[in-house]
């Protein structure tokens, strides 16, 4: 029996999965990485956890250390509390550390976290209102060590992400990818420092296109990615316009609308318009959204969505922890599409306005069978398990409110 069967199978079930032969899934310069939420019957032991990625990355490092985040928490005892350890002794021993947080993060971050980041010898931690860049937030989340090696997902810098919520990211080290994802950082370093100096933010160089093959790193918002760096905006409905037979999209949040600086909630079409396309093209589309996806707003357009032939819409609602209720945790975040079992995509942006057009997120494409089946098998173990129910067009579902219990 293949591996990929293997895997499906253990979907279906919606068990745990058995361990493979290998200690990690990966394709060469790509390690697909997983946060298994705790207290659920969810299991992915042929993928490595965030917490010791992270770790292992630190515990690396020879001279250098990047890090781009929308925010960071941090809570005593937790996997967290031992990253930040590791990288504490990074830049104890002179590894020189930097650290760029969205300036909208603060409010959302643990005080101590940041104090605790901010005393970390060698380290230089800078805050960017990216709202005065290009009118959104840094959303991307990721790091660089030392050139070489990179990750990039869903997963925050927060402790919930690493044990309490479903997440999908990638340790990279395909030197093209790392040398991109190292760009994206110089670029919001620089316009960090020229909105301290009060100086205009540089444009990067113009520059052709890139090529649309193998694995590569695509990024929003356009005007700001460095040469070589493709447009997440442009892709994402590419791609979709390219599927033939079946699309399976686990996200956070979906919807044709944007969080204007106005607080109004503008048409944003892109996205939606391409799912609709594929499918009335006969691809099936298979679209698996958290329960906070069902507010009053967004809901009608999930229903008007799910009532078209070939589309498939689940919600996921993960239950409580052991430990009891904890706030803004127990969902499912990753961003992940997979297409025809041969193309898989592992990003940053939920898929709603003000994400890829206007705010700094990070996508990677893999035009790898082995990687596409992978994420396939991870979409389907939720898909089939306990946890996801199908979009029932005529019901009502209560308002979202991941903060309170």
């Amino acid at each position: 029996m293949s591996v990929s069967l293997k895997l499906r199978i253990a979907g279906l079930a919606g068990l745990l999965m058995s361990p493979l032969a290998q200690a990690d899934f990966s394709i060469p310069g790509f390690e697909l990485v997983h946060t298994v939420p705790l207290d659920t019957a969810l299991g992915t032991d042929d993928l490595r956890q965030p917490g010791p990625v992270w770790s292992e990355l630190f515990d690396g490092a020879k001279n250098r250390i990047d890090i781009g985040q929308f925010y960071a928490a941090d809570h005593p005892g937790s996997v967290m509390d031992r990253v930040i350890e590791r990288l504490e002794a990074a830049g104890k021993r002179g590894v020189k550390i930097r650290f760029l947080l969205e300036e909208k993060g603060i409010k959302l971050s643990e005080a101590s976290t940041l104090e605790r980041l901010r005393a970390i010898p060698n380290l230089t931690f800078r805050v960017l209102p990216y709202a005065r860049v290009s009118g959104g937030i840094i959303h991307a989340k990721y790091l660089v060590v030392d050139g070489k090696q990179a990750f990039v997902g869903s997963q925050n810098f927060d402790w919930r992400s690493l044990e309490h919520i479903h997440e999908t990211g990638l340790r990279i080290t395909d030197p093209t990818v790392v040398s991109q994802v190292q760009a994206i950082f110089e670029q919001d370093w620089k316009a960090q420092q020229a909105l301290a100096d009060n100086q205009p933010v540089p444009l990067p160089a113009v520059s052709n296109a890139p090529p649309r093959t193998g694995n590569y790193l695509v990024a929003s918002p356009q005007r700001y990615n460095p040469p070589g760096v493709g447009d997440s905006q442009l892709e994402l409905p590419r791609l979709l316009s390219e599927a033939k037979h079946e699309v399976r999209v686990q996200l956070l949040d979906y919807s044709p609308l944007s969080y204007g600086p106005d607080k109004t909630r503008p048409y944003y079409a892109v996205i939606d318009n391409a799912v609709r396309a594929a499918a009335a093209r006969g691809v099936s589309i298979k679209l698996m959204v958290s329960n906070w996806n069902t507010d009053k707003l967004e809901l009608p357009y999930l229903k008007s969505l799910a009532v078209l032939p070939n589309v498939q819409i689940k919600i996921v609602t993960l239950p409580e922890a052991k430990q009891g209720f904890i706030p803004y945790a127990r969902v499912i975040h990753s961003k992940t599409m997979e297409i025809d079992g041969q193309v898989a995509w592992i990003g940053t942006s939920n898929w709603l306005g003000g994400y890829l057009d206007n705010s700094r997120n990070l996508e990677v494409v893999m035009r790898s069978e082995a990687m596409a089946k992978r994420v396939g098998a991870l979409h389907e173990q939720l898909w089939d398990g306990p946890y996801a129910r199908a979009l029932n067009v005529t019901e009502e579902y209560p308002e979202p409110h991941p903060g309170q219990h």
